[in-house]
């Protein structure tokens, strides 16, 4: 199989070079052509410049390793360019597969990979020199380059010609996430430790991907996606710079490279990466020095945005997606290096491959059938657009202002966090509200029923035998290995954490020696100690209660018949880290006067349990966005059981597919929540009357 490799090192390897397009070829002529063929074809007549296509990719990941290396070599063979490696929560979060905040959570949003047998398997027949490889991986990001770089090795790779990213953006993780490990201070030592690695041993790497996307899907508006982007560059870059020679800092200036979010709001979103790129150009100028142009250059990714998939009339996000994919490919000046589109059905469940096939073909149609490619900047000199831009620019430099004044992105963690908070329930009063669209949501909701989503294949399920036999696997492996070196290496690697040495090393040697995901986990664990970020959620009430009158004197009726306030409480079981609804649910339960207790996300069932005994809330809401919902909230119930705390109602939240809507319903779940049920008052008023006395009576 021949894989196709860009011409530029990093993630990004697709630039903006230019080559000879072919006017006289048949069809059959050009599809032989390959990348490394095309700027040597000319034709006599007339030759028209062309830019190179972005690098197309899936985001993708499942069950084991071996089924995700069976779906990458299928994408590969359809035309993908690289490939972007979606991890599980586990792994994300440094835990084995077997550990007990690990149940329910294998193989669920992504691929586990426990050890270096796991990464062997997940690129089997993929020659790693040949490709690009994005790994969305942050808190666990050198542990996770290490097994790649020791999977590359045993391939006979060169390993300074590896090319890819890890994403290792922490900050984003305390803010949007939530899949950190440590706190801030020592994540940040990891990222440069990385960077600073990668600038002696992967030149061709990019150490780091700074994630705005995430800031999007928890309700960043533009200004805050380009300003808190930025402000964690340059809080990286700060701390790189004394861990590189002062002449190769320009270098490393040019691998940051980022990963941005498109929403639907075309225009906008276009003008917003004109903005990054002005303002990234004009950092790395005033604030660094970087005189050469090449390194001054913003370099992004972009997944299109998912926040905006609907489960009503999911056949329109279809449309949603190509727009979405418009506004960071039309423009060349600000021009995507790398896209990858979600599929339509996200909202419902996991796509099939036919599904991501479909969103690949909509990036190969952009690229190949049309004409995109061809022109100049299709927006240089517009008013409209250099209005829009500068507008963008003021707000971003004046959050910029506010973050420097705080003493930088670290410190600025929790400000930033409330923000993005009341940001996000700005946008869903809008939705509930009216006053913004969404086709078939709120506007437009009589339709046909789409066929598209009928049958018991509809969407793709997850193995349900695949947890025991990662853990079973994960256990042979531990049996097989060489556990005197396995802990030597481990000592290494925590005496390099505690003392200040560059983490790489030792953690390379770690994943030769055969340590798990878990055991280097907890090694960073002992060395820096846990963290709690952040929820963002104030206790006082926001301003947004104009329209909550009714159901505050509800709240008050129904708390005077408890004889005490009506208490709430939110729980995020499992290592789930997207905490966007559970805090706004919590937010618009404190604004309708109740009592509320939220204390964040990862805890155990038993930890939530424990805290329902000793708090005793009305109503008890569960947040489960990875799939998980089942395991976790039967061992919920089954532990509230134990304590005789069965009489307190719970509801659910989530991406929950209507057969398990149902066994939940069965288990004695109240109420059960999926994105559809945006209107979250009717939430609000489900939740008053589940604690009210009298209806409890009545029924």
């Amino acid at each position: 199989m021949e894989l196709a490799q860009g011409s530029e090192p990093g993630d990004f390897a697709a630039t903006h070079g230019e080559y000879a397009a072919v006017r006289r070829l048949t069809a059959i002529d050009y599809c032989r052509l390959t990348p490394a063929t095309l700027p040597f074809i000319t034709d006599e007549a007339e030759t028209v410049t062309k830019d190179k296509p972005w690098l197309f990719r899936t985001y993708a990941g499942h069950s084991t390793a071996k089924a995700s290396n069976a779906l990458y070599r299928g994408n590969l063979a359809k035309g993908q360019t690289g490939l972007s490696v979606a991890f599980d929560l586990p792994t994300q979060t440094g835990y084995d597969s077997d550990h007990v905040l690990s149940a329910g959570e294998v193989g669920k949003v992504g691929v586990p990979v426990a050890h270096l047998g796991d990464m062997r398997a997940l690129f089997n027949d993929i020659p790693l020199d040949q490709m690009n490889t994005s790994m969305t991986i942050n808190a666990t990001a050198p542990w996770l380059l290490a097994l790649y770089i020791a999977v590359a090795e045993e391939q006979g790779a060169d390993v300074s010609q590896l090319q890819g990213t890890v994403q290792n953006d922490i900050i984003k993780e305390y803010l949007s996430r939530g899949t950190y490990i440590c706190p801030p201070k020592p994540s940040l030592r990891m990222i440069t430790d990385v960077a600073a690695y990668t600038r002696q041993h992967l030149p061709k790497w990019n150490p780091m991907n700074v994630c705005s996307y995430h800031l999007q899907e928890a309700g960043a508006t533009p200004e805050q996606e380009l300003a808190f982007a930025l402000a964690t560059a340059t809080a990286v870059l700060d701390d790189l710079k004394g861990k590189v020679a002062p002449e190769d800092f320009p270098k490393m200036v040019g691998r940051i490279s980022f990963f941005v979010n498109a929403g639907i709001r075309f225009v906008t979103e276009m003008c917003k990466m004109r903005a990054f790129t002005d303002l990234w150009d004009e950092i790395c100028r005033d604030r660094y020095g970087v005189e050469d142009e090449r390194y001054r250059r913003f370099r992004y990714g972009v997944q299109v945005n998912s926040l905006g998939l609907t489960e009503q009339q999911p056949e329109n996000n279809v449309y949603r997606i190509l727009i979405e994919m418009l506004a960071v490919t039309l423009s060349k000046k600000a021009r995507a290096r790398a896209v990858q589109l979600p599929a339509w059905n996200e909202a419902l469940g996991l796509p099939r491959p036919w599904d991501q096939q479909w969103s690949l073909r909509m990036q190969q149609i952009m690229a190949y059938e049309t004409d995109l490619l061809e022109y100049d900047d299709l927006f240089d000199g517009n008013p409209a657009v250099e209005r829009k831009v500068a507008e963008l620019k003021e707000g971003a430099r004046a959050e910029l202002a506010t973050i420097d004044a705080m003493g930088g992105a670290v410190d600025a963690i929790e400000y930033m966090k409330s923000r993005l908070v009341e940001a996000n329930a700005e946008r869903i009063a809008g939705i509930e509200g009216g006053e913004t669209t969404v086709i078939g949501v709120n506007r437009y909701e009589t339709g046909e029923p789409s066929p598209l989503t009928s049958g018991p294949d509809a969407i793709m399920v997850a193995d349900k035998d695949a947890e025991a036999d990662q853990i079973a696997r994960l256990h042979a492996w531990r049996a097989s290995r060489d556990d005197a070196a396995v802990q030597a290496a481990l000592e290494d690697l925590r005496a390099a954490a505690r003392d200040g040495a560059n983490i790489m090393p030792p953690s390379i040697a770690a994943a030769r020696a055969g340590a798990t995901t878990g055991e280097w986990g907890d090694m960073i664990r002992a060395a820096f100690g846990q963290y709690r970020g952040p929820t963002g959620v104030s206790a006082a009430p926001s301003n947004r209660v104009q329209d909550l009158d009714e159901i505050r004197a509800r709240v008050d009726t129904v708390s005077a018949r408890l004889g005490t306030r009506l208490k709430f409480m939110m729980g995020k079981p499992g290592l789930d880290g997207h905490s966007n609804g559970a805090e706004q649910i919590a937010a618009r339960a404190r604004d309708c006067g109740m009592a509320i207790s939220y204390e964040g996300i990862r805890l155990t069932p038993s930890e939530i349990v424990a805290r329902l005994e000793e708090e005793r809330p009305h109503v008890l809401g569960l947040s489960i966005l990875s799939g998980s919902h089942i395991p976790l909230v039967t061992e919920i119930l089954r532990l509230m059981g134990e304590r005789e705390l069965g009489h307190i109602p719970v509801v659910v939240g989530g991406i929950i597919p209507d057969p398990d809507a149902q066994a939940l319903r069965a288990a004695g779940i109240a109420r059960v929540y999926t994105p559809k049920d945006f209107r979250m008052n009717t939430i609000m008023t489900d939740i008053v009357a589940l604690a009210d006395p009298q209806s409890v009576a009545a029924q």
